[in-house]
């Protein structure tokens, strides 16, 4: 593996992507590309991502379709498309990673697996204080978070320990559980086999559950990033959840089913 490509959702929250965006400028493993998959933002965010793109010290490229409600699945399908690494991180605009993020990352890669990282949540005070200081946060030392924790700030500490040994992360092959979008990396052959992101899941819930149990499906193991690749995430207001109760439905109609595993509306009929 060379390039990796790294996969940024975004809607409407310029801060949040700047924090994220820099973080990953601050990797020591700089050979990857930032695809920023932008769920129709306003002309705002396209004007930041247009200097962003002037100062990154490597590849950001900009994917962005029109504002019709929750779609992300779609915008990941055509950012993928047009990613050049052939290993893919998916993360949340509203993320920040550590320095070690891309290099750990290549290091867990292996052929047959994705790899499911995990998180730290911030709360909404301390996200607002974050961005309003603009706090480094992937620059932090450990003891900033133990205090932070005691002062109730991030929900646990346990994601920053790093386990360098492998003997635990391939104990669950088919756990399709907690492993979500905001931090999960795969082959790129491997998101093509299953046709990418459906969208069907249109509005928020389960697309990305939806992804893995497919993979799943199709002999593509899970691999657990957890003790590795954490990524810190900041406190945002819920998304509209009324479509979750017909994704779970679907989602659970697939997971019973061992030859569901192509994307009824992925990749290939995606609009060009």
């Amino acid at each position: 593996m060379s390039l990796i490509s790294v996969i940024v959702t975004t809607y409407n929250w310029k801060s949040a992507l700047t924090a994220c965006i820099q973080s990953l400028w601050k990797q020591n493993d700089l050979n990857f590309e930032i695809i920023i998959a932008d769920d129709g933002s306003k002309d705002t965010t396209t004007e930041l991502i247009k200097q962003l793109a002037k100062k990154s010290p490597v590849p950001l490229k900009h994917c962005f379709h029109d504002d019709k409600g929750f779609r992300a699945g779609t915008i990941r399908n055509q950012a993928a498309e047009s990613c050049d690494g052939d290993y893919l991180i998916f993360i949340d605009g509203d993320c920040v990673v550590f320095p070690h993020f891309i290099h750990r990352h290549r290091q867990l890669a292996q052929q047959n697996y994705f790899v499911a990282g995990n998180r730290i949540l911030l709360n909404k005070a301390f996200t607002k204080q974050v961005l309003k200081s603009r706090l480094p946060l992937h620059n932090q030392a450990t003891s900033e978070f133990i205090k932070w924790r005691f002062q109730g700030h991030i929900n646990r500490l346990l994601p920053l320990i790093y386990i360098p040994f492998n003997f635990f992360r391939h104990l669950h092959p088919k756990r399709w559980k907690k492993a979500m979008t905001c931090n999960l990396a795969l082959w790129k052959k491997d998101f093509y086999t299953v046709n990418g992101f459906d969208a069907l899941f249109e509005g928020w819930g389960y697309e990305d559950s939806d992804l893995v149990i497919r993979l799943i499906h199709a002999g593509i193991k899970r691999k657990e990033g957890r003790f590795a690749v954490p990524v810190l995430h900041l406190w945002h207001h819920q998304n509209d959840r009324s479509a979750e109760p017909e994704n779970y439905q679907r989602l659970m109609t697939r997971l019973k089913d061992p030859e569901f595993r192509w994307a009824t509306q992925g990749i290939t009929e995606s609009p060009k």
